[in-house]
């Protein structure tokens, strides 16, 4: 795909200085473009590489102050960073436009499949799923029965939804994700062993949700493991039964979130956190990487960490502490090898 600058001007609201009839055909980073390039520049850090590149078009802030000659056409928007992000996402839209049934797809004859869909190759959508317009359902793509995906979802290859389970609209499920597979329910018997608990819930993701590739959500006991708007989960979480997580709520990679937990909007989780279940995360609460939650977090809009998780001050404090031990450690026995002596004497 091939784009003049003034055509990337329209669309940005932004305006030429230079060559308006440039072609581009590329999305590159600034120290790596090339005269076929599309790059920007938000960050003044970076200033010099416009005067050494000849990337064929960056996008500037329109207060930009220019030291030296360019060799690239410019084109001046008020933010440079948020105008190329729209870029990213029309450009990804472009590279991603598939439409139409391709061959070896099992859809059951009850399915309601909105207009303007994809469904790519070895999928299977079984009996009474509903799904919205406009969505895209990649290759490899397994939809058990009464599934409900809504409009402009995307679901990518290898993804498998179990029954019952409910998606909203602008979806987005990377691949290898399961969603709704049973949730680690066992009863323990008189003679040690294990009794399956029936997990007969579901799985609610509602709109503006992403999760990362292989990311696994386990459906709900009894009830709805539930997803609110706006969240945002990384690769390789596990999400447990009957877990609820709050509205914007952003979760880093190899998370686990143990059975009916609750977590509060706006909650930010480093990688490699661990939460007990049963417990109440608040609203706004931070917590840093590899962090043991194992108690309910009351106060909002605070910062936790360490194992178990304290007060972020408090655990940078420990640190500290803990840096110190070994010196600590060889004055005691320094000490103790004195007194030792003094005694003997």
């Amino acid at each position: 795909m091939q784009f003049k600058a003034e055509q990337i001007a329209t669309l940005l609201n932004g305006k030429v200085e230079g060559d308006s009839n440039v072609l581009v055909d590329q999305l590159s980073k600034i120290e790596e473009s090339t005269t076929k390039s599309l790059t920007f520049l938000a960050n003044p850090k970076y200033e010099h590489f416009i005067y050494e590149i000849e990337a064929g078009i960056i996008v500037v802030n329109e207060d930009l102050i220019l030291q030296k000659p360019v060799k690239s056409t410019l084109i001046r928007v008020k933010n440079a960073y948020t105008s190329f992000t729209e870029l990213l996402k029309l450009y990804n839209e472009l590279r991603n436009d598939r439409s139409g049934i391709e061959e070896h797809v099992v859809i059951h004859e009850t399915v309601e499949l909105g207009e303007d869909h994809y469904v790519g190759s070895f999928t299977y959508i079984g009996k009474n799923v509903k799904i919205g317009k406009q969505v895209k359902i990649y290759p490899q793509v397994y939809i058990g029965d009464d599934v409900e995906i809504g409009d402009h979802t995307v679901i990518y290859p290898g993804v498998k939804i179990y029954q019952d389970c409910k998606l909203g609209k602008q979806v987005t499920i990377h691949a290898g994700v399961v969603i709704g597979s049973d949730g680690f329910g066992f009863a323990p018997k008189g003679d040690g062993s294990y009794d399956k608990v029936p997990q007969i819930g579901n799985v609610i993701i509602k709109d503006w949700v992403e999760i990362g590739a292989n990311t696994v959500v386990d459906r709900a006991t009894l009830g709805s493991t539930v997803i609110c708007e706006g969240v945002k989960l990384d690769n390789l979480i596990q999400i447990a039964h009957n877990v609820e997580i709050g509205a914007n709520t952003v979760i880093a990679a190899q998370t686990g979130v143990s059975g009916s937990t609750k977590i509060a909007e706006q909650v930010i989780l480093g990688g490699q956190v661990g939460v007990v279940g049963h417990i109440n995360i608040a609203k706004g609460t931070q917590v840093q990487a590899q962090s043991g939650i194992n108690r309910s977090i009351k106060e909002e809009d605070k910062k936790w960490g360490g194992s178990p998780a304290f007060p972020y001050s408090q655990e940078l404090r420990s640190q500290v502490l803990y840096a110190k031990l070994p010196e600590l450690e060889r004055r005691l026995t320094e000490l103790e090898k004195q007194l030792k002596e003094k005694n003997i004497s």
